[in-house]
């Protein structure tokens, strides 16, 4: 069978359906604001996980076996790396004691900004790659240095205080005390005045931009392809609310994860910069197969959860 070329109608369906996805679950499931329990988010987590892997099918059917590999690889990788993301807005939540009915809300428009600055950078990474190959050495060199330094990083602490973000929109609008139920803005002595609501969404949109600017080029590791890089951050995206409320309580236990997370970011950094880019010494060239990052990535992500799981259990029992 002939490989289905992409064109603009698969793009302007895939990101109809995702739209549809996302109108259903705010406007049908989660209509009423409430408290997202361990059961309904595993449900919504599967459900997600599911559904990238019937389209990681169709790829295989319509585009062929390499395209489905990658597109499974970049999922993998970027789902991996989101992880690191979900520890960072637990904290941010835990900061501004954001009540637990109004978090899905927040993650669900969060979402909505992220899909567009995800787009964007991945437009423009695409568009750079084509002109200029040889910038994949600088992002592999980039996330090499990532890696290593998340490794020798500081436990994560928020600091809003910091947040060029926050302080921009603190000096043009009064904040109120409180939160007002659900909503961004109110009035304060007659003027419009931001809530807490709306400071911890801004905190999320730029920590989202931030980790960003790790996971995208990550993905340039498996594949050139800008659809596939696309659907790949999407569905990883789209995971990442119920991913939240199935770990955040538990991500103490995960002791070993940041260490397994900087693993990756290694291992992907010193792909790219091995593999050949445009032209290069032949000795230079070390081309690792999809396949082979795919199994390697979920490796290093499956030994750092065992070891994590297992020292947790030792610790329980050993407080008895």
């Amino acid at each position: 069978m002939d490989r289905v070329a992409i064109t603009p109608w698969h793009w302007a369906g895939f990101i109809l359906c995702v739209l549809i996805f996302l109108a259903l679950d705010l406007g049908l499931f989660h209509r009423r604001a409430h408290v997202v329990k361990f059961k309904e988010a595993l449900a919504w987590t599967a459900f997600w996980f599911l559904l990238a892997m019937l389209f990681a099918g169709a790829m295989a059917y319509w585009r062929g076996h390499e395209d489905a590999v990658q597109f499974t690889a970049g999922y993998v990788i970027e789902l991996s790396l989101s992880l690191d993301n979900v520890l960072v807005i637990a904290l941010i939540f835990a900061w501004f004691r954001v009540p637990s009915e109004l978090q899905h809300r927040l993650l669900f428009l969060g979402i909505l900004g992220a899909l567009v600055m995800r787009g964007v950078m991945i437009a423009a990474g695409v568009a750079l790659i084509h002109e200029f190959a040889w910038v994949l050495y600088l992002f592999g060199a980039f996330l090499l240095f990532a890696g290593i330094k998340m490794l020798f990083a500081r436990k994560a602490m928020i600091q809003p205080e910091k947040n060029l973000a926050l302080r921009f929109a603190r000096k043009l609008f009064p904040v109120t005390p409180d939160f007002i139920g659900g909503k961004f803005f109110a009035r304060l002595d007659g003027r419009l005045a931001l809530t807490p609501l709306a400071l911890v969404l801004l905190l999320v949109e730029t920590t989202d931009l931030i980790f960003a600017v790790d996971s995208v080029p990550a993905v340039f590791s498996v594949t050139r392809k800008a659809f596939i890089v696309f659907t790949s951050n999407v569905f990883a995206i789209l995971g990442l609310r119920s991913l939240y409320f199935l770990l955040a309580g538990a991500l103490g236990y995960f002791r070993y994860l940041k260490i397994g997370l900087s693993a990756v970011l290694v291992f992907i950094g010193a792909k790219m910069l091995l593999e050949p880019h445009g032209p290069s010494p032949q000795w230079f060239q070390i081309k690792t197969p999809t396949g082979i990052s795919l199994l390697v990535v979920a490796v290093i992500l499956l030994v750092a959860i065992t070891l994590s799981a297992v020292t947790a259990r030792r610790e329980k029992k050993a407080a008895r």
